[in-house]
């Protein structure tokens, strides 16, 4: 991708690509014929990520010590999987986008079947507009990845399923540790409002180590269960 057209699939200006390559939160481009900057999927994603970060209120400081933390040989597809948990935490992503935006978003014209199995999916909603669908920003470049890949629609809804139920049991056990942290150090003669600011403080510092923490484990579990898979077969 050109810059520009990394700009009309990220959603956001050239001008805001070059700002954050000049922060070091963009690895420079190849440079092709004619010193053509190229973008590849990976400065995709990371800038989807990097944009996500913003939503949640991190300073461009906090965003790029949460950059360095992660590891560098991250691909484009993990980097998405960060940009998904990160959205989750919000209480709505969704954006209204035309099918034509859609398209640009992702790099390619979307079928009918293939927009209908997205829907399927959960991540977009069609609107009450023809050819207007409520979109889950967060999920939709892993969603349109998910159309290529060669697995019928019933197992990645019980995929989806399984995700869900975990993800809300760990968010309940979170929500718990967050209550009853905020319940230890009540300072005397405070107020419902201050200790609503001081949870919500507490809750948007935790996030990005939930995330992270989130990702590691669940890689190095599937690592663990297809090196259990290869000694099966083998």
């Amino acid at each position: 991708m050109t810059v520009d057209e990394l700009a009309a699939r990220a959603g956001v200006t050239v001008r805001t690509i070059r700002f954050y390559s000049t922060r070091g939160l963009l690895p420079p481009p190849q440079i092709g014929p004619r010193r053509v900057g190229r973008y590849d999927q990976e400065h995709l994603s990371r800038l989807a990520l990097i944009e996500e970060l913003q939503h949640q209120g991190m300073t461009l400081a906090a965003i790029e010590r949460y950059l360095q933390r992660l590891p560098a040989d991250l691909s484009a597809h993990d980097l998405a999987i960060h940009r998904a948990l990160v959205a989750s935490w919000m209480p709505d992503g969704a954006e209204d986008l035309t099918r034509d935006r859609i398209g640009q978003r992702v790099g390619r014209e979307l079928t009918d079947e293939e927009l209908d199995r997205l829907a399927a999916m959960g991540i977009l909603v069609r609107g009450a507009e023809p050819d207007v669908f409520q979109v889950d920003a967060g999920m939709l470049h892993l969603g349109v990845q998910l159309l290529d890949v060669p697995i019928s629609l019933e197992s990645i809804l019980a995929a989806r399923t399984v995700v869900m139920e975990h993800t809300r049991a760990a968010a309940r056990e979170l929500s718990r540790l967050f209550r009853d942290e905020m319940r230890e150090p009540q300072e005397e003669g405070e107020s419902g409002p201050q200790r609503r600011e001081r949870m919500k403080s507490l809750s948007a510092h935790m996030q990005p180590l939930v995330v992270q923490a989130l990702v590691t484990a669940f890689q190095r579990s599937m690592r663990e269960e297809l090196r259990a898979w290869n000694s099966e077969d083998g």
